[in-house]
């Protein structure tokens, strides 16, 4: 796919470094992702995994060993977008029924999860990134289908 009937990369899609586990838990259905901030924007994020080693005592956590049973935790790299379509403040489970969801934190609330067939090796930022445009076209190869 051609990106040149695209707006620029920073435009339409913003990238999230996520630590893992938490991170390969969305590729898993971890619908939710709790921070301490409101995020303003709405749109398609890149899923990065961030370099740091995991906690060893959330593997052994059984809401996501489930999740990632099987699957490899990779680090440093963009594993896969979701589409950002909500961010609230946690208020209780009759709002948020997500097991994901912490209470005293802001949930962003992610969809339409695809996981990219192969990591893309990159570097990201907290809170939010902008991605260059080689990364998204590295992505849109891997996910021709993705849109703004």
């Amino acid at each position: 796919m051609s990106t040149t009937n695209l707006p620029s990369a920073g435009d339409w899609i913003r990238g999230i470094t996520i630590r893992q586990p938490w991170a390969t838990c969305i590729l898993a259905g971890k619908n939710v992702e709790n921070t301490p901030a409101h995020w303003p924007w709405r749109g398609w994020v890149l899923i990065h995994a961030g370099k740091a080693k995991p906690d060893p005592t959330l593997l052994r956590d059984p809401l996501v060993a489930t999740a990632i049973r099987g699957r490899e935790l990779h680090r440093g790299a963009v594993i896969g977008v979701a589409r950002l379509t909500d961010c609230h403040l946690a208020q209780g489970p009759e709002h948020c029924t997500s097991p994901w969801a912490q209470r005293g934190a802001h949930h962003l609330v992610l969809g339409d999860v695809r996981e990219l067939p192969l990591p893309l090796p990159a570097t990201g930022a907290l809170p939010t990134w902008r991605p260059t445009p080689d990364l998204v076209a590295l992505v849109l190869q891997q996910l021709p289908d993705l849109r703004p």
